[in-house]
């Protein structure tokens, strides 16, 4: 990477940050948390498709597609599936009954006790989880930044920029922009990052193909195996389950359930949702080309830099700075997004319900500023400390799968089954937490299970299928207790009647329109991301016509949003 690289990471940076801070003048913590109900529905699809995909494409997804192959693309395509059926079955009810956020629905229907649980609980490891994205990007990303011996930002072990200063500073950048604008920039950053990232591959794509000799050469060139849809211990049984723990977490995460009720209506709710996998449907393949075709580069790369290496070795000067920014600030996003939820939860579920219950609306986004600040601290102990606790990959692929049953299922039976309660959910929550755990760790080599000769056989099926044993811990065994307490249970819980008279209270109100300010800002971004690359291809020699080129095609794209913007206000005023 050279100067020019860095100076465009640098503008890339620092205009996020100034995108921010366009929100910050924050009325009320309804605005700071919900984008005050007025979310246009495809900016909340594109953010929820840039908050699950922005950690896992380059580190998890890319490196799996380098070992594995197209394996990379059928599990990003079961996400979809699982997000068409989210929408389908759970984004309009979660808008329907009314709320905020996910914490005030749990609050309504079990009580105060479960919801402060899921907030210490979820908050914690979910923060501390973005730690690990924020640490594994910084690795990526420092092998491409070498530094001059004895240098005192210098790494030196490996002579790179300092993994943990890139760490620290990703930190920083993820802290500012939840900080000064919540969930607005947040939203708006991440349809950003989305047509930044966007152009960024399909410049790739063509590039890296022709390195190789063409599609045709990926194809008949890879290892056996590596076009097939399963591959290793990816199996149609793991991609089954994975549809089915992704449709829990898509449909009851509290993050993606601030973008089900961040839109003005039931209808919005579903729309955004279903963009959101269409898109995951659609564009995994190209996606993970670039690590693909890379294994024919270099098969002895390590896979968790596949992506970016691709990236190295077929971008120009610039565009390389430019794809490393939107790589870094894509990864910023999950964070973000998470930061801005449970700082929403534990301003509203402590700060509020207990220490302030009379606080005016700016004393609340006072204090839900300073809680991100505090939050934020997790994120950077989590970028030092999961790196001592083995590879990022593996670490999401269990945490993923056992804990998303146990944390998220009861709630979204709770959207439906009037029989569930307080003590039930409890029950459920405990119970699968810790039995997933104890049976995760008992059953690895060296621990308590693996020295009980009767459970041998056991032992070897849990330790050969890992990944399907970890879905039935975290997803099936939480779903037998819950469907045993449905049919078992006679009695209707009385937090369904809150919940019901809440719904009943907003179908009365009178319904937001969404806001068009967040289509012109994304239409002038575009257009400035298009100056930076006809500069960028003005100052640097190489492919030169194809940054060009594609900087014509951002700049086209953010007229045409100006345009529709303008037309539809147009039609607006005249009716």
């Amino acid at each position: 990477m050279n100067n020019l690289d860095l100076i465009v990471i640098v503008i890339y940076l620092i205009g996020l940050i100034a995108m921010g801070s366009i929100f910050s003048r924050l009325k009320n913590a309804k605005e700071m948390f919900a984008a005050g109900g007025k979310s246009p529905w495809w900016l909340s699809g594109l953010s929820s498709f840039m908050t699950t995909f922005s950690a896992g494409t380059f580190v998890i997804w890319g490196g799996i597609s380098y070992r594995y192959g197209m394996v990379g693309v059928s599990i990003l395509v079961v996400i979809g599936i699982a997000a068409l059926f989210v929408g389908w079955f759970l984004a309009g009810k979660w808008k329907s009954f009314g709320y905020d956020s996910a914490a005030e629905f749990i609050n309504d229907r079990f009580g105060k006790s479960l919801v402060r649980f899921y907030t210490f609980l979820q908050g914690i490891v979910g923060l501390f989880t973005m730690g690990g994205a924020v640490y594994a990007l910084a690795v990526v990303v420092t092998a491409l930044i070498p530094m001059p011996e004895g240098h005192i930002m210098a790494d030196p072990a490996t002579g790179n920029f300092s993994v943990t200063i890139a760490s620290f500073i990703i930190c920083i950048l993820v802290i500012a922009i939840t900080f000064g604008g919540g969930l607005w920039a947040v939203l708006m950053t991440d349809a950003l990052q989305f047509i930044i990232l966007t152009v960024s591959v399909l410049i790739v794509v063509p590039l890296i193909l022709l390195k190789i000799g063409g599609p045709m050469e990926l194809v008949t060139s890879s290892p056996a195996g590596f076009m097939n849809p399963v591959n290793g211990e990816f199996t149609w049984l793991f991609l089954a389950g994975w549809s089915i723990v992704f449709f829990f977490k898509l449909g009851g995460e509290w993050a993606y359930v601030q973008r089900f009720v961040c839109v003005p209506n039931e209808r919005d709710a579903k729309k955004s949702t279903y963009l959101f996998g269409l898109l995951y449907i659609v564009s995994p393949l190209i996606w993970m080309i670039p690590p693909m075709a890379f294994r024919l580069i270099d098969d002895t790369a390590n896979y968790e830099e596949a992506y970016i290496l691709a990236c190295q070795a077929v971008l120009p000067a610039g565009m390389l700075g430019l794809m490393v920014a939107a790589m870094c600030s894509a990864t910023a996003s999950m964070a973000t997004t998470q930061l801005n939820v449970f700082a929403g939860a534990f301003t509203s579920e402590f700060y509020v319900r207990i220490f302030k219950p009379n606080a005016t609306d700016k004393e609340i986004v006072q204090m839900g500023r300073l809680i991100t600040l505090l939050l934020g601290g997790l994120i950077i102990a989590g970028a030092i400390l999961i790196p001592f606790l083995g590879t990022y990959t593996g670490y999401i692929l269990s945490s993923v799968a056992i804990l998303t049953g146990p944390l998220i299922m009861p709630t979204i039976w709770g959207l439906y089954s009037k029989k569930i309660g307080l003590k039930s959910a409890w029950v459920v929550s405990l119970v699968s937490l810790a039995v997933g755990i104890i049976v995760k760790i008992g059953f690895q080599p060296g621990f308590w299970f693996t020295s009980v000769e009767l459970l041998n056989p056991i032992t070897e099926i849990f330790q050969n299928n890992e990944r399907v044993a970890d879905i039935i811990l975290g997803t099936v065994f939480p779903f037998i207790m819950l469907l045993s307490i449905e049919i078992f249970s006679t009695q209707k819980d009385e937090g369904w009647q809150k919940v019901l008279n809440r719904k009943e209270k907003i179908s009365r109100e009178k319904e937001v329109k969404p806001s068009s300010f967040p289509a012109v800002l994304c239409g002038w971004a575009t257009i400035a991301v298009a100056f930076i690359m006809i500069i960028i291809s003005l100052i640097g020699s190489q492919k030169s016509w194809l940054i060009a080129g594609f900087s014509l095609l951002l700049f086209l794209l953010g007229v045409g949003i100006l345009r529709l913007v303008k037309d539809e206000n147009i039609m607006k005023n005249r009716i």
